[in-house]
């Protein structure tokens, strides 16, 4: 019997828990980490909330008898993704990152490309007085010192209320998204700059298109280093991983 633990968040890890669940000898766990209030539940058994650092993981793993641990969390999750890999290791047990693919830039694209959140708040003034701010709700305060410039900001939640926020409009919301709507989104508020976290994947992928379209430049905050080891990017490669 094998016992998967897939650390989720991700319509990847859903779409993986709901495949490897029909695999013969396999058990599956999703754990979330709570950050989102109403989040999709993923199929097999689910968990919510942190760990408590490595050593939390590596009891988990040991006390549930884990024998194959994938990370399948959003790509600028890289706390947890190191934590993961250094609790396998601890453990002695497979470890494998399902990730997707960053953007690349193609022909009519305007990249702004930065390092992190910081930097992409400074490139801001004198760039735009109206910008498209989706990079949910953990990094607003970056940008709240950015009194000159309005913001509409996605997220699928919103807020905590004691986040320091930047003017402009809160706009709830959960993709996947599509181009048609993105137009009419970036047309209606006038947005002269999105901001964005390159992701990857299809779900918000329509925002880079618009862009394109309407000759906008994408301030793109790249994603962070993530661990070495195995790594896929296909749900499919993941489900071979696990028989393997």
């Amino acid at each position: 019997m094998r016992r998967v633990l897939i650390l989720g968040g991700t319509g990847d890890a859903i779409a993986l828990a709901e495949q490897a669940v029909q695999l013969p000898d396999v058990e599956v766990i999703s754990s979330l980490a709570g950050r989102t209030q109403s989040p999709i539940t993923p199929s097999g058994s689910v968990r919510f909330g942190g760990f408590g650092g490595v050593a939390g993981l590596i009891n988990y793993l040991r006390q549930q008898q884990i024998t194959h641990l994938i990370d399948a969390t959003h790509p600028f999750a890289a706390q947890i993704s190191w934590h993961a890999a250094e609790a396998a290791e601890a453990v002695g047990i497979a470890h494998l990152l399902l990730i997707r693919p960053a953007w690349e830039r193609v022909s009519g694209d305007c990249w702004i490309e930065v390092q992190n959140h910081a930097a992409a708040a400074a490139v801001l003034p004198g760039l735009a007085e109206r910008v498209f701010l989706t990079i949910g709700r953990q990094e607003l305060a970056a940008f709240a010192p950015l009194k000159q410039i309005w913001f509409l900001m996605r997220m699928i939640d919103p807020p905590l209320p004691d986040m320091a926020l930047p003017p402009g409009q809160i706009l709830l919301d959960r993709g996947p998204f599509h181009l048609a709507a993105e137009l009419e989104l970036l047309t209606q508020h006038q947005i002269q700059a999105i901001v964005s976290k390159n992701s990857g994947g299809a779900a918000t992928y329509a925002k880079v298109t618009a862009a394109r379209e309407l000759g906008l430049p994408i301030v793109m905050v790249q994603p962070p280093l993530l661990p070495l080891g195995d790594r896929v990017s296909e749900i499919a490669a993941a489900l071979d991983w696990i028989q393997s």
